[in-house]
């Protein structure tokens, strides 16, 4: 199979080798090894991505727009094959892509330090920031509703409804939690009816994992850029948030190992800014900390909902294993909202710091 895809690309199968690559959760990731050089092949899953050719063209359109207006940055886009195509469909029936590896780059899976932080958080705002007068109503929707808080509320509601008694009263708990956080679903409608907040185009899966750095943690560029579509950049910052401040992931089961690391959110506040900080509005900023409760609370839901659906959509490894994922996410929730004090004292601090920069001081 791997042979008529790499003769598909005009590589000679004698040369390469196909080895499993990466750690992604959804899309089948491998590197192909050559005497002279590398490349990434990715099958997309199309059970996740209905549409892939809506990947193929937004990736298509934004590659032309960077090509034209930003020719220096680093914009890994899928490679043609032999009849111009990036994206082929194989005997198996499943659809492919081909990518140039990047030379002495690597991925981390877990954060230790801001300076990583900072420099993904940098990546992911210059993304957003080049693509700023770009037309993001050119682009498809790969994922429809993948952030729409107020439909994965709904989805909870309606779990509630069909739930069983047994699942109900094990969860009884974290449900009253997801009731009492609502006020960040009245937030999230408040924002997305807001007519000064527009559409942007951003990653929408800002897990540190799907950044490049070289060997001194500086971040190279960004890759797995499948949900790249338009949104709200409340999405890119409430990932990293969510993802970054705890050293704890959604998986931990101890949850006394779920802590707020204040200093990663002035990296992630620094970096992001530093690139964002002319582009979005006063009225976006003021959502800057609100970012992260949206994402937390959301991803509860939607453990807390699977859960109660018998784990249809997430999948389970053990019983009860999105009920811990939700208790995981709400106690890290609760960790994030008590930190908020604090987060306002280092927006303050870097606020200053970055206007002495752009001043010069």
């Amino acid at each position: 199979m791997f042979d008529d895809i790499l003769i598909n690309f005009g590589l000679n199968v004698s040369e390469y080798t196909v080895r499993p690559f990466g750690s992604g959760l959804i899309n089948y990731t491998f590197k192909i090894n050559g005497v002279n050089r590398a490349y990434i092949l990715q099958q997309i899953n199309n059970s996740v991505f209905k549409y892939p050719d809506h990947i193929d063209n937004n990736l298509a359109l934004i590659k032309q727009y960077l090509d034209e207006t930003n020719p220096g940055y680093l914009f890994v886009a899928p490679l043609k094959n032999q009849t111009g195509k990036s994206i082929i469909q194989a005997a198996d029936g499943k659809f492919y892509r081909l990518f140039p590896f990047i030379d002495g780059s690597h991925t981390v899976n877990f954060l230790q330090d801001t300076k990583a932080a900072y420099s993904a958080a940098v990546q992911f705002g210059r993304f957003t920031r080049l693509l700023n007068r770009f037309d993001s109503s050119k682009l498809e929707y790969t994922l429809i509703d993948f952030h729409n808080l107020k439909l994965r509320f709904e989805q909870f509601e309606q779990a509630l409804q069909t739930a069983s008694d047994e699942k109900l009263k094990q969860a009884d708990h974290e449900i009253e939690k997801a009731r009492g956080y609502i006020e960040i679903l009245h937030t999230y409608n408040q924002f997305t009816t807001n007519k000064d907040i527009k559409l942007r185009v951003i990653h929408h899966d800002t897990k540190i994992n799907n950044v490049l750095f070289d060997d001194a943690q500086n971040a190279l560029c960004l890759v797995d850029l499948d949900t790249v579509m338009p949104g709200y950049y409340l999405s890119d910052v409430g990932d990293m948030m969510r993802t970054y401040l705890s050293p704890a992931n959604e998986e931990e089961k101890d949850l006394d190992k779920i802590i707020i690391r204040t200093d990663f959110f002035g990296a992630i506040y620094k970096g992001y800014m530093s690139e964002m900080g002319s582009i979005l509005t006063e009225t976006e900023k003021q959502f800057f900390i609100f970012s992260g409760k949206m994402m937390i609370y959301m991803q509860g839901l939607r453990f807390l909902t699977d859960f109660l659906n018998n784990d249809v959509y997430y999948g389970a490894q053990y019983e009860g294993h999105n009920l811990i994922r939700a208790k995981n996410q709400f106690k890290l929730l609760e960790g994030y909202t008590n930190a908020e004090p604090i987060f306002k004292e280092i927006i303050a601090g870097v606020d200053k710091e970055l206007l002495a920069t752009t001043n010069g001081i």
